[in-house]
């Protein structure tokens, strides 16, 4: 559990000496996850007798967020569960506090004084099975419950990848030819067993190294690669599948982010998808990424590459890169708007700050792997190192317009 947190008005001084004495980086710490409703894949480093940390009543952690500032949306969760916190000197404080307080610092003016907050999150994803196939809700239909919508993105890094676990393929959308007689029919067959909806569906292998961009209205039941999942910070969902891998799930899962009118209404609830983007017939070409490296911010034992890219809808909501040094090379990172950065592989610095990749974490225990790199930082370049004897290779995820030079949806193609 976390101890030793700063909070209210004694957040400011500590917030500006981590972020003097780390030149505009801060240290955050490792940020547990656990889910009622599904089986922990095991491959995000955490002990194995730490799985169930929360209890097991709360069910097995399969998640780690990044630089979150969003609640997770759990049944007696913990007060800080999902919000990322800051260390410094030994105490803690809330990146969402922080952020209260610094946010043209932190997050620049514009995004500040657009969202007053930071607006997105990224976290891995680690489940021994597929999940129920589901969907999350448009920006209009999650306000109905005073919620915000989510796009989300994916990412399988092959370093958290060593084995498939049970069900690497993920259903996404529903087939060309899907009627809505026929996914409304799998509601009313609920509580039957499995209510059928993959049926109407098609699954895609997973491929390590390449991503997919998920639109909000849009069903996906990711399968069971370990996944980086840059997303809007929001936790609406609802699931659509009854039974997955014997395990029941409960209607409320299906209308936990909906009107209580219309926790009956089938209509209703079919209407919250987006019906178009789900029967698209070019569902792989308008939703499928591969890596594009950056070759402007690529150099001389350095590559940084796009791993997720292309908008949401025209928007730009959120973006993500892999940035590989070479042992003995370092580089200056530049870039135009704060992240969350991640260390995949290997060791060496950040500016002032030691990077270590963990090979395995105590629940409670601190690491050396993740940073947020604050608008004042990022724009004004972070120097990093590679001290070791292998690739440093870390993952970092934007908030929304930060980039000019956003590659669009299938620009791997040409590049």
């Amino acid at each position: 559990m976390i101890e030793n947190v700063v909070k209210g008005d004694s957040v400011a001084p500590i917030l500006d000496r981590a972020l003097d004495a780390g030149e505009g980086l801060l240290r955050l710490s490792p940020n547990w996850v656990p889910r009622s409703f599904l089986h922990p894949g095991k491959r995000i480093k955490l002990h194995p007798e730490d799985w169930y940390a929360y209890g097991a009543h709360r069910g097995g952690i399969d998640e780690r967020w990044f630089a979150s500032t969003t609640d997770a949306a759990n049944d007696g969760r913990v007060w800080y569960e999902g919000q990322s916190f800051g260390l410094f000197e030994g105490q803690h404080f809330l990146l969402k506090d922080a952020v209260a307080e610094a946010g043209e610092r932190l997050i620049g003016k514009s995004m500040f004084s657009k969202y007053d907050r930071w607006p997105v999150y990224s976290k891995f994803f680690d489940n021994m099975g597929p999940i129920p196939h589901h969907f999350h809700q448009s920006a209009k239909d999650a306000a109905l419950v005073g919620q915000e919508g989510k796009p989300e993105s994916y990412y399988f890094p092959p370093q958290l990848n060593n084995v498939d676990n049970n069900f690497a393929y993920t259903f996404m959308g529903l087939t060309p030819d899907t009627t809505k007689a026929q996914l409304r029919k799998c509601l009313e067959d609920w509580h039957k067993g499995d209510n059928g909806v993959t049926y109407l569906s098609q699954a895609h292998r997973l491929k390590r190294g390449t991503g997919w961009l998920i639109p909000p209205g849009v069903l996906h039941a990711p399968g069971s690669l370990c996944t980086y999942e840059p997303q809007w910070g929001s936790d609406v969902f609802g699931m659509f599948q009854s039974l997955v891998e014997g395990r029941e799930v409960p209607w409320s899962l299906l209308v936990k982010d909906m009107p209580e009118e219309k926790h009956q209404d089938l209509d209703f609830i079919i209407g919250q998808l987006d019906w178009e983007k789900n029967v698209d017939p070019n569902f792989k070409a308008n939703n499928y990424l591969e890596p594009i490296a950056d070759e402007s911010r690529s150099g001389k034992g350095y590559t940084d590459r796009w791993i997720v890219y292309g908008t949401v809808d025209g928007a730009q909501m959120f973006s993500s890169k892999e940035l590989t040094i070479e042992p003995g090379a370092k580089c200056t990172l530049k870039d135009p708007g704060a992240s969350g950065w991640i260390t995949m592989q290997g060791s060496g610095r950040m500016g002032k700050l030691k990077l270590q990749t963990p090979a395995m974490i105590r629940f409670g225990a601190e690491t050396e792997d993740e940073v947020f790199i604050s608008y004042e930082a990022a724009t004004a370049g972070v120097e990093i190192e590679n001290t070791g004897s292998e690739p440093l290779v870390g993952l970092r995820y934007f908030g929304p317009d930060v980039h000019s030079n956003l590659p669009a949806m299938g620009a791997f193609r040409q590049a």
